[in-house]
């Protein structure tokens, strides 16, 4: 029996840091393949899918203290940084057939549409993926805000959190080894534990729209296809009520 997709819209939250791998800085195309191949995978089950990109592989706003910029120019530049990844993504997608359309939160009219809520829905409706760029458009708000946004925007199920790890810890699992993973939490006890997997403005405002958010590791082959069809993957943060009430994640 085929199995069916658990969701029907969602919002991929990539770092930068996917698209160089190992190297650190800059774009590895075989990354970029594989992130758009399992982007493609959950494509082809019939779910719409808008992205947002981080620009960490290039620039980041905090490092503006480091460089002696003015933070509002360095959060602009990182702007810029997501763009960068935005359009090599939508590059190596429509290599693999996949119709796609970046929007950025600044308007940059020659390479991207500019943020139209009305339009993105209609572009995810056709069933084309849709790459949110330039995070919000506004200083001081990080891509994970960002992707926050744009999902209670676009009325998108869940957010599905990629990272190095499969999943939320109380302290970084690559230095402590006794770091204990969280299986689920509720957003408010993220939030006192001061957790820092994500920023804590996207997580109130996850928590506000009542939007799931799933952090896991999508260097793991076939993880984001999993969590589509409902398997337990990563970590859960939000309502556990919610949870209980459909019978466990796993349905």
């Amino acid at each position: 029996m085929e199995l069916k997709p658990k969701y029907k819209r969602i919002l991929l939250k990539i770092s930068g840091e996917s698209f160089s791998g190992e190297q650190g800085f800059g774009l590895n195309p075989d990354c970029i393949k594989s992130i758009a191949e399992d982007i493609k995978e959950v494509h082809d089950l019939g779910v719409e899918i808008g992205v947002v990109v981080g620009g960490g592989n290039f620039f980041r706003g905090r490092e503006s203290k480091i460089l002696g910029i003015d933070r509002v120019t360095a959060d602009y530049m990182g702007m810029l940084a997501t763009t960068i990844n935005a359009l090599a993504l939508q590059d190596m997608l429509e290599k693999l057939g996949v119709v796609t359309r970046v929007q950025t939160g600044i308007e940059m009219r020659q390479i991207a549409e500019p943020f139209i809520r009305r339009r993105a829905i209609r572009h995810l409706e056709k069933g084309r993926v849709v790459i949110f760029a330039a995070g919000t458009g506004n200083p001081f708000f990080s891509t994970d805000t960002a992707a926050a946004l744009r999902a209670a925007e676009i009325k998108a199920e869940v957010i599905l959190k990629e990272t190095k790890v499969d999943g939320v810890y109380n302290k970084d699992p690559l230095k402590y080894p006794d770091a204990e993973k969280f299986e689920t939490i509720e957003p408010i006890e993220f939030l006192k534990l001061r957790l820092q997997a994500l920023d804590a403005t996207a997580v109130s405002l996850c928590m506000d729209n009542k939007i799931p958010i799933i952090v896991f590791n999508m260097s793991v082959r076939g993880n984001l296809k999993k969590i589509i069809l409902g398997e337990k993957v990563g970590t859960y943060i939000g309502d556990l009520e919610i949870i209980s009430d459909k019978g466990g994640e796993d349905g």
